[in-house]
């Protein structure tokens, strides 16, 4: 991150300060805020690695009631055999060993999402006064165009969480 703490309020001469929700607890070092924030990067990726679990989930589900519709159209075709086999050996199929994608995501979630994100949590709460984005915030500032209408610092309605 480098350039030490970021000033305390913004002035006329540009210079450049995360709103008070994102602002570095007093003493914090760069190397920590680097630290935390790749603590919190690491849990986005586990953010996107569920949501890629749901996914799998919906889809699965999906295509498992779309083997039901063509088992369906198969029948009504006169292909009673190959329906037959679609709905006795596809339709309601386990994805692993006596489970169904819901299965899965109760037990990922139970497994690793909820501790890691307590842990991720806590590490926030304890190092940062539970701020988040303090290294976003500054990364923000410092790439900041002065005086560019579209590179304000915080929204022109007043809302100092944004």
């Amino acid at each position: 991150m480098g350039g030490g703490k970021a000033p305390v309020v913004e002035t006329t001469d540009q210079a450049f300060v995360p709103d008070q929700a994102h602002q570095r607890p007093e003493g914090t070092s760069d190397a920590l805020v680097d630290a935390v924030g790749k603590v919190s990067e690491a849990f986005e990726w586990v953010e996107r690695l569920r949501g890629r679990l749901f996914d799998f989930h919906q889809m699965t589900g999906r295509a498992d009631f779309l083997f039901g519709d063509a088992a369906d159209a198969l029948e009504a075709a006169g292909c009673t055999k190959q329906a037959e086999v679609l709905r006795r050996e596809v339709v309601g199929r386990n994805v692993l060993d006596g489970r169904w994608t819901f299965q899965m995501v109760e037990e990922f979630e139970r497994s690793y999402y909820q501790p890691v994100h307590e842990i991720e949590t806590a590490i926030r709460e304890e190092l940062m006064s539970g701020r988040r984005h303090v290294y976003e915030a500054e990364l923000k500032e410092q790439r900041r165009t002065p005086g560019h209408p579209a590179h304000t610092s915080r929204p022109t309605g007043g809302d100092e969480s944004s």
